[in-house]
């Protein structure tokens, strides 16, 4: 029980005593009662007071603070949001008993009327303004953040307004413009393009003047830039009426037209309405606004963190931090974000250093259905957007059928999302006119509710003849409105009859993407030149690894600074040297390096130690950050997420191809947790989109006897995504090696996705080493040949990837077997096809086997298998034996396994 309620039901001598001690002191009572107490006395009336005379009028002054402030915390129960059916019902109601008034009340005047801006009032004049401002057409949930001025805010902003817009009619011309647009253009695809799946957003037309609303809106508080992330939903709406997407584009899209596409750049194209667009556009007061809408496929909210990740990139990148400038949009449908886990892992992002937007401008498009799923079966909570609250978020309920309602609750939306940079939610309450897609029968399902929406009339309509009826148009005005618009989709349609080909409006390669371009497939197999000069080397290797003397380190963090400076002496660098050399002179070559995932500051085998802390405190020192180019190295330890945090870096590297990108997994089978990301954005993204890509995703792999669970990186399946030269799949045995991978990430002139079976136990391993000339001289060797033997004296070859060549190697040394050679497979796809030929020509006559240490069923090895299948090259294969889990949970049976395999390895 609150404060107000307590005290409303406590003896009347209280409140007198309370009263008695605020007229010696005020500042002896609560600031609250201070204010309750300001310009009246019992029994004496000030210039603008009531006179109280006694302590039951004062009891009663408490019931209408109570109801003020129970209408701003439950008067979103009551609203009149719905625009097709009745609300359900909530108890206790807003009736006045409720808050021990009655009716008799309502003439009697109150000082509690000061709370809400009118002074000493009528009960009813009271209870009017908050029934206007909290039980309308805007339900406003905020009272539990737990930040007075935010709520303060609000709470000024939509009492003295009313919630209620005041547009001027040129405003109200604008908004009528776009609705006539948005309402229009769905019919006439309906019309035009009979059967064909567009998912209308009939039902929420209001969501386009919003839009334009909000771009508006937040072009006049400093916003340059919108990155809209949504699903299918009126997402061709959205396209040509906010993202001014050519008309005759959209209706060659629908006649079949296909896009063109570059000789030798494979392309596959996907269906119109899960396409991405960007455009410029002028805001009314004559700025330039950039909108961006991202590309999704039909997993409805992974776009959330890829359109994060893209905000993210652009303050970094563009920006220089001010997230002022720009703005995320997420678009959600009230299913998606009431059940898909997504949505949470990408809020739970947004104060987060490494991930924060400066706040999300959410909009659910709330049709009250989701598929064929009753809105009481789709979620537990009482609103779609009770996610809101874990980032104690605003949310605004907003009956669709009211524009001008829904674009007064935005723009206030905006307007706090510039001033607290934090996430908005706008709940807009609609109804979808057909099934979840036009041929789709909802009647099957929904038949009371499709009864209803047969006979509700379009959000246009309802405007139109409000606006009639208010004086601000004749019903010829919208007539005319209406059939000027229809004309210029049919002219546009009779151009898109004409054309034959697609070409894109903005092609990729512009802007930061400028100089680089579409790889071929001769390009992937060019060597490129990733090496450093020695001087440089020596430089950075000193420097990143010498810690300042007036700072305490913990002992083990100061050894492993030592130990690197030692490996300099030795000439023996491991792999954590040469992964974060590779950093260092990237950096200084001025590119920015990201990387981000759960524990990589440390690294979950503590090999990294990118960021160390000093002993007694939390202080944090990063060796990198102190190098040249420093400023542009950021390592985020990420929340405990797979899903939303890769989509992000998919995002962030999206848009800056001269960052090098990184996202590793704690252990490799944890990125089975995005698997969506992989399929639909990484794998397809080039092939779908025609949009290039430069990630890089780290996964720690290696059978170990660590069990089932921390053992596979599932290599097999990232091969199985593997066509049209779409990516890069390594499994690195040397750090130079490692070290010239990375750097081949940013010098080729194109950009390709890269993942990489990190090692665990070669962290450490001795012989898993690399010398100055290998980072100096070298560069990547898709392919590493056996030094140790001679090709004549050579009867098997033995292809492996990864550690087991270690294993391998120790017994290839201690049985003195040169008849076996050992050839590394570095880069298993895209396959270097050349390089196996040449090995072929070297050990002619010898016989070729694959050895790997994971399950037949499983690695490189099902791959393999099928792209030498009837080839020169019979490949054989020794392997454990199929499973359908990973590894084994038991290390005698592991250690028997790879002692199997390595024995048959070398039984000729």
């Amino acid at each position: 029980m609150d404060k107000l309620t307590y005290l409303s039901n406590a003896d009347s001598g209280y409140i007198d005593s309370l009263y008695q001690a605020y007229k010696e002191d005020p500042s002896s009572v609560d600031v609250s009662w201070q204010k309750f107490f300001e310009g009246f006395e019992f029994g004496q009336s000030g210039p603008a007071a009531v006179a109280v005379e006694t302590p039951e009028q004062a009891i009663k002054e408490i019931n209408v603070l109570n109801m003020i402030n129970g209408y701003r915390e439950r008067g979103h129960l009551f609203t009149e949001t719905n625009p097709v059916r009745e609300r359900r019902k909530y108890f206790p109601g807003k009736e006045l008993e409720t808050f021990g008034l009655s009716d008799a009340d309502l003439d009697t005047t109150f000082n509690a009327g000061v709370e809400v801006g009118l002074g000493p009032a009528k009960l009813k004049d009271i209870r009017q303004l908050i029934e206007d401002t909290y039980c309308r057409s805007i339900g406003a949930q905020f009272r539990y953040i737990r930040n007075p001025e935010k709520i303060k805010f609000l709470q000024d902003k939509m009492e003295a307004e009313r919630n209620t817009p005041s547009f001027t009619i040129d405003t109200k011309k604008l908004i009528l413009n776009k609705l006539n647009e948005a309402v229009v253009f769905e019919s006439f695809l309906g019309t035009k393009f009979l059967g064909q799946k567009r998912f209308s957003l009939e039902g929420g037309e209001s969501l386009i003047p919003a839009l334009d609303s909000v771009i508006q809106k937040g072009s006049s508080l400093g916003i340059e830039e919108f990155v809209i992330g949504m699903a299918h939903r009126g997402r061709l709406n959205v396209l040509s009426n906010i993202m001014g997407k050519a008309y005759e584009t959209i209706f060659s899209e629908f006649e079949g037209k296909m896009y063109e596409a570059e000789p030798d750049v494979p392309f596959g194209g996907d269906v119109k309405y899960h396409l991405g667009f960007s455009s410029d556009i002028n805001s009314q007061d004559g700025k330039n606004i950039h909108l961006s809408l991202a590309p999704n496929p039909s997993h409805l909210e992974t776009v959330d963190g890829v359109a994060e990740g893209m905000v993210r990139s652009k303050i970094d990148l563009k920006y220089n931090g001010d997230s002022s400038k720009i703005a995320p949009i997420l678009i959600h449908g009230d299913a998606a974000i009431a059940g898909q886990g997504i949505v949470y892992e990408t809020i739970q992002m947004s104060k987060l250093d490494g991930y924060k937007t400066g706040g999300t401008i959410h909009i659910v498009i709330n049709n009250q259905v989701g598929f064929t799923t009753n809105y009481k079966d789709a979620r537990t909570s009482t609103y779609c957007t009770d996610v809101a609250k874990v980032t104690l978020s605003p949310v605004f309920h907003v009956n669709g059928d009211d524009v001008e309602a829904l674009v007064y609750a935005i723009n206030l939306a905006v307007e706090y999302r510039q001033k607290y940079k934090t996430d908005v939610f706008i709940d807009l309450l609609g109804y979808r006119r057909y099934g979840h897609n036009e041929a789709d029968e909802p009647k099957f399902t929904q038949p009371s509710l499709y009864k209803l929406i047969e006979k509700h009339p379009n959000t246009l309509a309802i405007y139109v003849k409000k606006l009639v009826e208010q004086g601000s148009i004749d019903a010829d005005y919208a007539k005319t409105e209406e059939k000027s618009f229809r004309g210029i989709l049919q002219s546009r349609l009779d151009e898109a009859k004409s054309v034959e080909k697609l070409s894109e409006a903005r092609p990729m390669f512009a802007g930061a993407w400028k100089g680089l371009h579409p790889a071929k497939a001769s390009d992937i197999s060019t060597p490129v030149e990733t090496k450093v000069s020695t001087d440089t080397f020596l430089a950075l290797a000193t420097a990143m690894n010498t810690l300042p003397a007036d700072k305490k380190f913990f002992r083990k963090i100061t050894k492993v600074f030592e130990d690197r400076l030692n490996m300099i002496k030795s000439d023996k660098y491991d792999w954590a040297m040469g992964e974060l050399m590779a950093y260092a002179t990237l950096l200084n070559e001025d590119y920015r390096v990201r990387i981000s995932g759960q524990d990589v500051q440390r690294g979950t085998f503590s090999h990294r130690h990118a960021v160390a802390t000093l002993e007694d405190s939390d202080e944090t020192y990063t060796p990198l950050a102190q190098l040249k180019g420093g400023d542009k190295f950021s390592i985020y330890n990420s929340l405990l997420s797979e899903y939303a945090v890769l989509a992000f870096e998919y995002g962030y590297s999206s848009v800056n191809p001269n960052a090098l990108t990184i996202w590793e997994a704690q252990f490799g089978d944890f990125a089975n947790g995005a698997q969506i990301v992989f399929d639909q954005y990484i794998a397809a993204g080039e092939v779908k989109w025609k949009r290039s890509n430069g990630l890089v995703v780290l996964l720690p792999h290696g059978m170990e006897g660590q069990g089932p669970e921390h053992s596979s990186a599932r290599i097999e399946r990232f091969l199985e995504l593997s066509a049209n030269n779409n990516m890069v799949v390594a499994n690195i045995t040397s750090p130079a090696n490692y070290f010239h991978l990375l750097r081949r990430q940013l010098h080729w002139d194109f950009r390709k996705p890269l993942i990489v079976a990190t090692p665990k136990s070669l962290l450490r391993h001795p012989k898993a080493v690399s010398q100055l000339t290998d980072f100096t001289e070298k560069a990547f060797q898709e392919i590493i040949d056996d030094a140790n033997v001679t090709a004549k004296k050579v009867k098997r070859v033995v292809l492996c990837s990864g550690k087991i060549y270690y294993d391998l190697l120790e017994k290839q040394e201690t049985e003195k077997r040169h008849d076996v050679a050992l050839v590394r497979v570095e880069q298993l796809f895209p396959i270097a096809y050349n390089q196996i030929e040449a090995l072929q020509k070297k050990y002619a006559g010898a016989e070729f086997v694959w050895v790997q240490e994971e399950n037949e069923n499983m690695g490189a090895w099902p791959f393999y298998s099928r792209k030498f299948r009837g080839s020169s090259l019979d490949l054989q294969v020794i392997a454990r034996p199929e499973s359908a889990s990973p590894a084994t949970g038991y290390m005698k049976q592991h250690v028997a396994q790879q002692t199997e395999i390595l024995n048959k390895a070398f039984t000729l």
